[in-house]
């Protein structure tokens, strides 16, 4: 990236130019557009004095570790470099946003579906552990996540939730996540010590606005009902929850957590219009599949793509026979190497 660095600085100094010529203060239109492109370039070359200062740092902090004896001292530098390379590769990712065009599709924002598999109540639980992951994520990666619908069960899991991260590029980052996640522990209600494995299933959807796709209201039956809480409960007295069916196709969509019918019908239309625009995603990358020796990301949901194994602390993708550890820090929302080595394999096919 060093060379294109370079050609920046070249474009800014070209920029600052035309800046300090007086005629262009006469042409307000030329003037902003000139303005812009050299705010955008001054912080593009900001980022890159960054990435430059954490590549020096990731150098001199290997050398060390050349150099270094103490086992201890060597654990230190080894998660120092590790937490670098971690900083580069977000930072990577937003240089790229800014210089390479990308598809509109992998700009937009996301939606979320997580749903209890087999496992009973521990599936249950498992998907409260992959909310609070992909929440974590989102809010160390300075994004927004918000809650669209949930069933939630009387011990603090979700048969099923589904909710919203709004940032640049999520969809990019998580659309890999879609498939079957599994999930090896002991149940605290477990007397007998034995590890009981369950599943929640995940499907990452790209936020449709109206305007990627068309609904006609004649396609949409519209049910109102009472939202319920725990143990099915009724919280509202007035019919508040949105049950809608898309008649074309059958898929239906509720949601019950806002409180007026309103903001529950958007909501679900949101999550429809975001359930279409993927099946159009998929029916164009079908062929696409059979043309490319790997494909993730828009496949079989009912795939198995990873498992959590807690005795061991290790996660491990299937797709791309690779484990992680530090199972405790990837469920607190530290997903960056393992998003990173799954792009790196996807983009080596």
């Amino acid at each position: 990236m060093s060379g294109q660095a370079n050609q920046f600085k070249e474009q800014i100094k070209n920029l600052e130019e035309q800046l300090q010529n007086p005629a262009i203060y006469n042409n307000p239109d030329k003037l902003k557009d000139i303005s812009q492109k050299y705010n955008q370039l001054k912080d593009l070359t900001r980022d890159f004095r960054q990435l430059e200062d954490i590549n020096k740092r990731i150098f001199d902090t290997q050398k060390l570790f050349n150099q270094e004896t103490n086992e201890e001292m060597l654990k230190m530098i080894e998660n120092e470099v590790e937490n670098l390379k971690k900083s580069k590769y977000v930072l990577e990712e937003k240089i790229k946003e800014q210089i390479e065009p990308t598809n509109k599709i992998e700009k937009k924002d996301v939606i979320v579906e997580v749903r209890a598999g087999t496992g009973g109540d521990e599936a249950t639980l498992f998907v409260a552990n992959l909310f609070r992951m992909y929440s974590r994520f989102a809010e160390k990666r300075g994004w927004s996540s918000h809650l669209i619908s949930s069933h939630p069960t009387p011990l603090g899991g979700f048969k099923e939730i589904i909710f919203e991260i709004k940032g640049s590029g999520a969809y990019q980052s998580l659309k890999n996540e879609s498939g079957v996640h599994r999930v090896q522990r002991i149940p605290e209600t477990e007397k007998s010590g034995r590890i009981h494995t369950s599943a929640a299933s995940v499907v990452v959807l790209p936020e449709a606005d109206p305007i990627d796709v068309e609904i006609s209201p004649d396609d949409l039956k519209i049910d109102t009902f009472r939202a319920s809480g725990h143990g099915g409960q009724n919280v509202q007295k007035n019919e508040t929850a949105i049950r809608i069916t898309y008649l074309p196709t059958g898929l239906t969509v509720s949601c019950q957590d806002e409180r007026s019918q309103k903001q529950n019908r958007e909501k679900a239309l949101t999550v429809l219009r975001s359930r279409l625009l993927m099946m159009e995603e998929e029916k164009k990358a079908k062929d696409l599949k059979e043309k490319r020796k790997f494909h993730i990301g828009t496949g079989d949901r009912s795939e198995k793509i990873r498992t959590y194994n807690f005795p061991q602390s290790r996660i491990t993708d299937h797709r791309i026979k690779k484990s992680w550890h530090d199972l405790e820090a990837v469920l607190d929302g530290d997903l960056v190497e393992i998003i990173q080595d799954l792009q790196e394999f996807i983009k080596n096919q």
